[in-house]
């Protein structure tokens, strides 16, 4: 009798922590998003204060934009946060998405050895900065990896009116291998390596080339390692460099099994004023990161 009664007493003091492990499990969801949020820190900053306020833990997914909307047409997440805005809208026109909510933006920047062989320092019109690059044969390098940059920097090659290629090569991220088709100007001096940002950065720094980068990545990488990079700013401040960010719950109808109601707060926080004052003061090397887009002015 005493050991059924210790049973009993132990399995009474066991059920409301499996209770409460389940429970917690029902309040995480899974994002795919891509690198930049993860590498500048920014998540870092947010998801605590997320889960401070809803319950709800995140687990992250980081890879690039291409590879993030994939999961998201796959079933595999429960809200993507990823930034090119055309494939992001095409993304819930396509039953994919239920809504985009703007959540930032930050942009792009061209960078390149100092001597400047292309002669483009200073020069505010991206499009025509790319087009003197090329004229002057030289070296470009593309991450070519179907993320949010290679996204924006496939629109500016295609809007100088160069002659261009359509290609398809195999990239493999985290040991997954799988093709990609691009678009991008004929010619041995463009360099495409399927890498992430970090890589390209790196190799164009060897090389002595030019590349494009999303602000926050070039902070990380002149500012805030011991071993800096040579390569240096020369074309900033045209509007053709912005970069939005959007942030989309997976649609219920298409995947049933998706934690909805949970990405959708989630969403709905990242536009909140509190989620958007977040964003707007979030500084690394006391240089502002990303710029809030739901609520531009918020403090």
């Amino acid at each position: 009798m005493k050991k059924w009664l210790f049973s009993i007493t132990a399995l009474l003091l066991i059920l409301p922590a499996i209770a409460f492990q389940a429970f917690a499990g029902d309040k995480e969801i899974k994002m795919s998003t891509t690198t930049s949020t993860q590498a500048s820190g920014l998540l870092d900053l947010l998801l605590p204060e997320l889960k401070k306020d809803t319950g709800i833990d995140v687990r992250v997914i980081a890879k690039g934009t291409g590879a993030a909307i994939r999961d998201g047409m796959d079933g595999n997440v429960d809200v993507i946060f990823v930034h090119a805005k055309e494939r992001e809208e095409a993304f819930v026109s396509e039953g994919y998405g239920t809504k985009r909510y703007a959540v930032m933006h930050n942009d792009f920047v061209i960078l390149g050895p100092k001597n400047d062989p292309a002669g483009i320092r200073e020069m505010k019109d991206a499009v025509q900065a790319l087009k003197k690059i090329a004229e002057s044969n030289s070296m470009f390098v593309s991450r070519g990896d179907d993320s949010g940059t290679h996204t924006k920097e496939q629109f500016l090659w295609k809007s100088t009116g160069l002659q261009m290629e359509t290609v398809t090569k195999p990239i493999v991220k985290k040991g997954k291998k799988r093709e990609v088709t691009f678009t991008h100007p004929k010619g041995s001096w463009y360099v495409s390596i399927g890498q992430g940002m970090g890589k390209t950065l790196t190799y164009a720094d060897e090389k002595r080339a030019y590349t494009l980068s999303d602000r926050g990545t070039i902070i990380k990488y002149k500012l805030g390692r011991k071993h800096t990079l040579d390569l240096e700013l020369l074309s900033e401040g045209d509007p053709n460099l912005f970069n939005p960010y959007g942030v989309i719950p997976v649609n219920p109808k298409k995947f049933p099994h998706v934690k909805h109601e949970l990405a959708e707060q989630f969403a709905k926080w990242l536009v909140s004023k509190k989620g958007q004052s977040l964003i707007a003061n979030y500084k690394l090397m006391n240089q502002q990161l990303f710029h809030p887009d739901a609520i531009p002015d918020v403090k």
